[in-house]
């Protein structure tokens, strides 16, 4: 696997290295120990899978506070992804800066997505599949979100959604007080 880093620390864009012949290929698409060598989490407690059946569809800035904070990896199936992350790790010197990648069923891209940071993803194609490796468990009581459009952040997405749940529509502006506590 190739780990590049992207513009904001302890995130990774993790690529596959197919080793093929007239079958097709092989790669390994996660292997704790790689993990290890490059100072990532490599213990999984779920892996979720999200179909999205129309081009435009936003899912998140999703996250959890700690204890259940959680690190993600996420990979598209099929389709294709713009994923975001968002910084929001208290102290951090790049809290508040966000980063987007293309991840689609061709490149087999994945995006490590560490605690600490808000996740999620517009759409590009019809059918757009995503599978996540995350670290803890889904706890409703220690969930919150950063609204796509909040002004505080400005993330840049390729295009306005066109399918968003009212949940992650309506949310609030930013306030620390409330969305890290």
């Amino acid at each position: 696997m190739i780990f590049t880093e992207t513009p904001i620390a302890g995130a990774f864009l993790i690529d596959i290295e197919p080793r093929g012949d007239e079958r097709g290929f092989f790669a390994r698409a996660f292997c704790r120990e790689e993990f290890s060598q490059h100072g990532l989490e490599g213990d999984f407690v779920q892996i979720n899978n999200s179909l999205s059946a129309e081009k435009g569809t936003l899912r998140g800035l999703h996250y959890q506070l700690p204890p259940a904070a959680e690190v993600k990896v996420v990979r598209a199936l099929s389709g294709a992804l713009w994923d975001v992350i968002l910084d929001l790790r208290p102290g951090s010197p790049s809290f508040g800066r966000s980063f987007g990648a293309e991840l689609n069923a061709q490149n087999r891209r994945m995006m490590y997505v560490p605690k600490g940071f808000a996740h999620g993803f517009l759409t590009l194609a019809d059918d757009s599949e995503a599978l996540y490796l995350v670290s803890a468990f889904y706890a409703p009581e220690r969930e919150r979100g950063v609204r796509w459009n909040d002004p505080r952040f400005a993330v840049e997405w390729p295009f306005a959604p066109v399918v968003i749940s009212e949940k992650d529509r309506d949310r609030a502006d930013f306030d620390p007080h409330t969305h890290l506590a």
